[in-house]
């Protein structure tokens, strides 16, 4: 993993962020390329109720707000990235240093989420803040930019000490879960410790199945051991949670599942439940 995207959003999760972005960086002396989409009033507006309603004069005030709020988040964005990189001492580069992380720093105009999807495609790993703070983008952004095809780093509410002391793998006998534990390998074999986590359900995994995954694990050189976590009366995903704060996990690696719905991913449960309210990073591959 050598090149990172970080989308930039001129808000207050900016920071949690970077943060998480350069404890990936730190792993692998990585590049972090810093994105800013300049989301157009018009694109913006069909992401916010409240313009839809607006009638006349109020139409053309709607849509003003939208290209200050804009131009405002552009440049809050690159003060942010700056500002980070200087504190951390983080050299802007266009050509590559295997020595230490470094970073640049763009804006594209225009339609957002292909400038993301074209630049995710790009890159070998993705970090972006939950989709808590309306930054004229749609509410399913992440959803959408798992489309990519490139692993996803979703930051939490908190800045990371690491994201490689103890690591939990949310494992299902599925491709989706196979092919995450894949595209994790880079981070797994740098982490202290790795947990794979099978939550027991009626007519679930059979424990010997994730106990294979920590023999496998040994061959990359990884010290893992497998946990299967009583579901009692919790959800899966308020259960693999619970795990994850109790084994103190630094990173939850988990596969995005979901089926296809005209044009969109719907993301089934404890995907989406784990978007919206984990309380740590979490690796996500679709």
């Amino acid at each position: 993993m050598k090149t990172i995207l970080v989308p930039a959003g001129g808000s207050d999760t900016d920071g949690v962020t970077f943060e998480t972005a350069h404890a990936a960086a730190r792993c692998f002396n990585a590049h972090m390329e810093f994105l800013h989409i300049r989301v157009a009033a018009v694109d913006a507006a069909l992401h916010l109720g409240h313009v839809a309603f607006a009638r006349g004069p109020a139409i053309a005030d709607a849509m003003t707000r939208l290209r200050s709020q804009s131009d405002a988040r552009c440049v809050e964005a690159q003060r942010h990235v700056f500002d980070f990189c200087h504190i951390n001492g983080i050299e802007f580069r266009d050509t590559p240093r295997r020595d230490r992380p470094t970073a640049s720093w763009h804006d594209e105009t225009g339609d957002a989420m292909r400038h993301l999807m074209l630049r995710a495609r790009h890159n070998d790993l993705v970090v972006v803040a939950r989709p808590t703070t309306a930054n004229g983008l749609p509410e399913e952004f992440v959803e959408r930019l798992l489309g990519a095809g490139r692993p996803i780093i979703l930051a939490s509410d908190r800045p990371p000490k690491s994201l490689t002391g103890t690591v939990m793998v949310c494992w299902k006998e599925t491709a989706e879960a196979a092919r995450t534990v894949g595209a994790a390998m880079p981070l797994l074999e740098k982490s202290s410790h790795v947990i794979f986590a099978s939550v027991a359900e009626p007519g679930g995994e059979d424990p010997a199945t994730v106990s294979d995954l920590v023999q496998h694990a040994a061959w990359h050189g990884i010290h893992a051991r497998a946990h299967i976590v009583a579901a009692d009366h919790y959800s899966v995903a308020d259960a693999l949670r619970r795990e994850a704060r109790s084994c103190r996990a630094d990173l939850i690696v988990m596969g995005a599942y979901g089926r296809p719905r005209w044009r969109e991913i719907c993301f089934g449960g404890c995907t989406q439940s784990m978007i919206e309210f984990c309380d740590r990073p979490v690796f996500l591959v679709q």
